[in-house]
């Protein structure tokens, strides 16, 4: 008998290589601040600090790995992110292929600010590395992503199949007024991250992306931010759209012809259960979006604890919410495999 595995799908790491390139950059308040989470999170960079906080999880336990903020956009020009990207992948795949008993796959890096180098870094990353898919932020350098320019990259995950992970993207730099200069308090982490998650969100539905790859899959981080919260707002909402919009402002609110309610098509996305600790959230995401679209996550590990504590409270969650056997396999494994296509073997029970 083989047993049920735990397949957490939204995992952050940084690949020595990868810090190695980064610390050979001039400072920047972007690389500054990833030096100072590879420092302060030690399982962040040392494999054997990681691999002994998950013994406590067992053998059935497995991460999907990612690059942590910032994007590789953040960091320089376009030369400089192509590099990064690159390199990012190639370590990512490398620890895969050397620890598949802990890493079931992995997520690529992409050089967003340069349409061409992503597009060419999606082939190779998922064609060549074994890539589950991509990574990308709310924004590109403050340009919103819906955008004409992006629409290759749409394309191309829609045709491949592969998933696109999506994770915020925000500094203190983003006021929390117009008539201040920086945020206050880490706000802008704490609800700044979520609002611009949110309206990504509402921009690939409205902006049409959804209606023209019906078939494209985004896993929202932090299960799905503000949406589910919102609900009556993006339904009955946003079935009102224009009711609040004077006449000499309708060009902000001409959307792509949409065959379907706005409401529906937030349905469409994917998300995880990254929401640290909270299991009346989990539930709200479950009660939304529904159990074959949420996926087992911890965002580890950038808990108190600096690894574990987040894994231990996400699966206390799950195991206390009212789910059935088959509910709770299909969050914590058969979503994974079904959405992500992820393959590894159970171990023995």
């Amino acid at each position: 008998m083989l047993a049920a595995m735990k397949i957490d799908a939204f995992c952050h790491i940084i690949p020595a290589p990868y810090l190695d390139r980064i610390e050979a950059l001039s400072v920047t308040e972007h690389s500054r601040g990833i030096r100072q989470r590879s420092t302060a999170v030690p399982a962040m960079v040392d494999l054997d600090v990681r691999f002994r906080q998950l013994e406590e999880f067992g053998d059935d336990y497995r991460q999907v790995i990612s690059i942590p903020a910032p994007p590789a956009e953040d960091l320089g020009p376009p030369a400089v992110s192509r590099q990064l990207a690159r390199i990012g992948n190639e370590a990512l795949a490398d620890l895969v292929r050397r620890h598949p008993e802990r890493f079931a796959g992995f997520v690529a890096c992409m050089p967003m600010n340069d349409v061409d180098g992503t597009l060419e870094e999606i082939d190779y990353a998922c064609g060549e590395l074994g890539a589950l898919g991509i990574q990308i932020y709310t924004h590109v350098n403050g340009h919103a992503l819906d955008n004409a320019r992006f629409e290759p990259i749409w394309s191309r995950m829609a045709e491949l199949s592969k998933t696109i992970w999506v994770h915020p993207s925000r500094s203190s730099a983003w006021a929390d007024y117009p008539t201040e200069e920086r945020s206050k308090y880490e706000l802008w982490w704490v609800f700044g991250w979520e609002y611009d998650t949110a309206i990504f969100m509402g921009r690939m539905v409205m902006s049409g992306v959804l209606e023209r790859h019906p078939e494209i899959k985004f896993l929202i981080h932090h299960g799905g931010s503000m949406v589910p919260h919102f609900a009556g707002r993006i339904g009955p909402g946003l079935d009102q759209l224009g009711a609040r919009t004077p006449p000499d402002q309708r060009a902000d609110i001409e959307t792509y012809p949409l065959s379907k309610r706005p409401f529906e098509y937030f349905k469409q996305f994917y998300v995880d259960t990254a929401l640290f600790g909270t299991a009346h959230a989990i539930r709200c995401s479950l009660e939304f979006f529904g159990v074959e679209h949420v996926l087992f996550a911890s965002d580890s590990p950038f808990d108190p604890e600096r690894g574990p504590g987040y894994i231990r409270a996400t699966i206390a969650n799950l195991e206390s919410l009212e789910l059935s056997d088959a509910e709770r396999a299909a969050i914590y494994e058969d979503n994974a495999r079904r959405v992500l296509g992820v393959e590894v073997e159970r171990v023995p029970a």
